[in-house]
């Protein structure tokens, strides 16, 4: 074995073990991470609050279901139309200053709903402004996780990110709404004004200043940019693997939750409990991706949970299938839940994976590329079930397109890349971060020096590529062509 390749083993076994647990409290030790998590928590409760808060002054104001549906989906508009390119965006400037600048964008949209009076079609372009600060600060914390927390710690820090995104959303839904009926919509708006304040402090004191990912001479057409994610993503074998488990998975998983109305209105002619099984049916999918995602990172060590993702996949749609038999919305609920552990199991060791494996310059706009494609799946999965629900069985529905998923999944697993794929992609992005000089408390490794990258597993298909050569031919600014010690990760 020559040094070189010596050296490029050992940095891929740096990079890639870490077999034992990581706690909560080994990341919560790390003080740039608790900045980001403080910033993260308040910024989520207030935009759920705000968003229960709209659809009812939208509803109060038109007695308009459809209005109001509007004035909520809006906010998903800026993902679906033109997230890639708002995550591009955010690769032009620091990660830290994109946080604060979109916290602060989005204080004026909505501090102008709290202006009484204000016409339907105002109110949801303002909306629709204040979520275009959504995917840039989506994609910026994405990419600045990594430096904050390490390789190690990563896919524990992701766990709890998640898991605090869906409690997050069932709390905020539930005060929204409480606040929003019992005193005023405006009341919850006026907190999601003093969120963003909140959440632009947290980062502006917290987290230290770190160089733009992409210089000034290096940034290209914003469409370029954006294309430029997309190549990366679907030109590469793993990368191109873990989107679509993430979005097929995402886009089954969703139906109990879209479909939850149509559900509890099955043979229930007592609103008040078409009400509650309708609440019971959505909170069951985010409820159970917190205790999945909770239990796999605190109770399994990170080469278990490598070997989950398979199982966890097909799990996903196979929890579905029983639902054919049209059982009580109890038992639906708990099979939706379970269908939820099974994606919040998955979902922090693929979504650890895929952001080590993109290469320094590149994060922001890979995870507008999986965000994107999140959005449009989901979006998809519930429009068609919906409208085979108008024609068919509701209950039969579901359950095909349980059996139908669980089919794909398993397409999918049993071409899965090997371990020694994800490695060397993994690997061969540490070799594109830049040396620094590691602050106080930092997670910084030191790991082998790394020179060129030599892939060493061949393309499975004519035209293919590996992970190492296809993000060859992007050479980020920050590419190690000299021997470096890479940041963490």
């Amino acid at each position: 074995m020559s040094e070189e390749t010596a050296r490029t083993a050992d940095a891929a076994k740096a990079v890639t073990e870490s077999n034992g647990l990581v706690t909560f409290r080994d990341v919560f030790a790390l003080p740039e991470y608790r900045a980001a998590y403080a910033s993260l928590l308040v910024n989520w409760v207030g935009d759920y609050l705000a968003k229960a808060a709209v659809t009812l002054l939208v509803y109060e104001q038109s007695d308009s279901v459809l209005l109001s549906a509007a004035a909520f989906a809006v906010s998903f508009l800026p993902w679906i139309i033109g997230g890639t390119l708002l995550s591009a965006l955010a690769e032009r400037y620091p990660y830290r200053r994109v946080l604060i600048a979109c916290d602060l964008f989005r204080i004026v949209p909505v501090a102008l709903l709290l202006v009484p009076h204000l016409p339907i079609w105002v109110m949801v372009v303002l909306v629709f402004l204040a979520s275009l600060g959504t995917p840039p600060t989506q994609s910026a914390r994405s990419a600045l996780l990594p430096h904050l927390v390490g390789r190690e710690k990563l896919p524990t820090a992701i766990a709890i990110n998640q898991t605090t995104t869906q409690a997050s959303q069932v709390f905020g839904y539930l005060v929204g709404a409480t606040i929003a009926t019992a005193i005023s919509p405006r009341v919850a708006l006026g907190v999601d004004v003093l969120s963003f304040i909140l959440s632009a402090t947290f980062i502006a004191l917290g987290i230290r200043p770190r160089p733009a990912p992409r210089s000034q001479e290096q940034r290209k057409h914003l469409l370029q940019e954006s294309a430029e994610g997309f190549r990366l993503v679907f030109g590469t074998r793993v990368l191109r693997s873990v989107l679509l488990l993430i979005c097929l998975a995402a886009m089954i998983v969703v139906l109990p939750e879209g479909l939850a109305a149509a559900w509890a209105a099955l043979g229930n002619t007592d609103p008040t409990a078409r009400g509650l099984e309708q609440g019971l049916i959505m909170a069951a999918v985010p409820v159970g991706f917190v205790i999945g995602g909770l239990l796999t990172t605190r109770l399994v060590s990170a080469d278990r949970r490598d070997r989950l993702i398979q199982p966890f996949a097909v799990l996903c749609g196979l929890s579905l299938v029983p639902m054919i038999l049209n059982p009580p919305p109890i038992a639906v609920a708990l099979l939706a839940s379970l269908s939820g552990m099974a994606l919040g199991g998955l979902s922090p060791t693929l979504n650890g994976k895929f952001v080590l494996m993109i290469p320094h310059g590149y994060r922001a706009r890979a995870y507008g590329v999986v965000q994107t494609g999140m959005q449009l799946s989901q979006f998809a999965g519930v429009m068609v079930a919906g409208l085979l629900a108008n024609s068919y069985w509701l209950p039969l529905v579901v359950g095909i397109c349980g059996l139908v998923s669980t089919a794909m999944l398993v397409a999918l697993v049993s071409r899965w890349p090997a371990k020694e794929e994800f490695d060397e992609a993994i690997a061969y992005a540490a070799a594109t971060m830049p040396p620094v000089v590691p602050a106080p408390g930092s997670p910084v490794e030191a790991h082998a020096p790394i020179t060129s990258y030599q892939p060493h597993h061949a393309a499975t298909t004519p035209g293919e590529t590996t992970a190492a050569t296809r993000l060859s031919t992007y050479h980020p600014h920050h590419a190690a062509t000299t021997s470096v010690t890479p940041e963490a990760p």
